[in-house]
């Protein structure tokens, strides 16, 4: 039983797995008092002026305490996550990689303005929005209550948020930032006269990517030609 939870763990990707994992033991050594939230949240004055860097990166790991939010946020990001890297950055870890450090830098910046300690919920907004967006044809549920299309997804959360009474602000955040993210890679390069503006460095794959060979080759065409084929359906419909 041990073994195949082990093997089952190991099956998740490799992303997925290091940012979730790091979320729920950030949660856990918080609810066993290792540490404390105070020493996670996002302070720009203590950063700068005691050089607190972790903060930068801790503001995306913590949701809270053990309750229904944090549940909800790790099956979320667990969720949509895995789906983004299994599917669209199949066999391109260095990509979303480098949409994680996209996302993540340009939230840090705009937390600045924004007021907001913790910064994981605008994440996975960012994620679901972007996942959203690259998947316009499938049908949501949403606790059997309400049936949509997927791009809706991260209008209805910020909806569940306001009904309960919870600051949208992060769910702002995240959908502006997944749409810019989405509009530069997605869209942009695709218009008349457009060009691709966010290029992967190339210390990311040396990092992440297994050398160029015949399989990875046929995968990234095979990728292209379907990220064409949902371009053109989009256009006709």
């Amino acid at each position: 039983m041990a073994l195949s939870l082990t093997q089952e763990y190991f099956q998740i990707p490799l992303v997925t797995r290091t940012y979730t994992t790091a979320c729920v033991l950030t949660t856990a050594a918080v609810q066993l008092q290792v540490i404390s939230p105070f020493q996670l949240y996002f302070n720009p004055e203590l950063i700068i002026t005691r050089y607190q860097i972790w903060r930068l990166i801790t503001s995306f790991f913590f949701f809270g305490s053990l309750g229904f939010g944090f549940l909800f946020n790790i099956i979320f990001l667990y969720r949509y996550c895995r789906m983004l890297e299994e599917d669209c950055f199949r066999g391109r870890t260095a990509d979303f990689v480098f949409m994680f450090l996209f996302g993540g830098i340009l939230i840090t910046l705009l937390g600045l303005f924004a007021n907001i300690f913790f910064l994981g919920q605008a994440f996975i907004t960012m994620l679901v929005y972007v996942w959203s967006k690259r998947n316009p044809l499938i049908r949501m549920n949403f606790f059997c209550l309400l049936t949509f299309r997927a791009p809706l997804l991260p209008w209805v959360l910020m909806g569940c948020s306001l009904l309960l009474g919870n600051p949208v602000t992060a769910d702002v955040l995240g959908i502006g930032v997944g749409h810019l993210y989405y509009f530069l890679e997605d869209v942009f390069p695709n218009q008349p006269g457009g060009r691709k503006l966010l290029t992967t460095p190339d210390l990311l794959r040396v990092m992440f990517d297994p050398p160029e060979g015949p399989d990875r080759r046929f995968l990234q065409e095979e990728q292209q030609e379907g990220g064409d084929l949902q371009h053109n359906e989009e256009q006709g419909s």
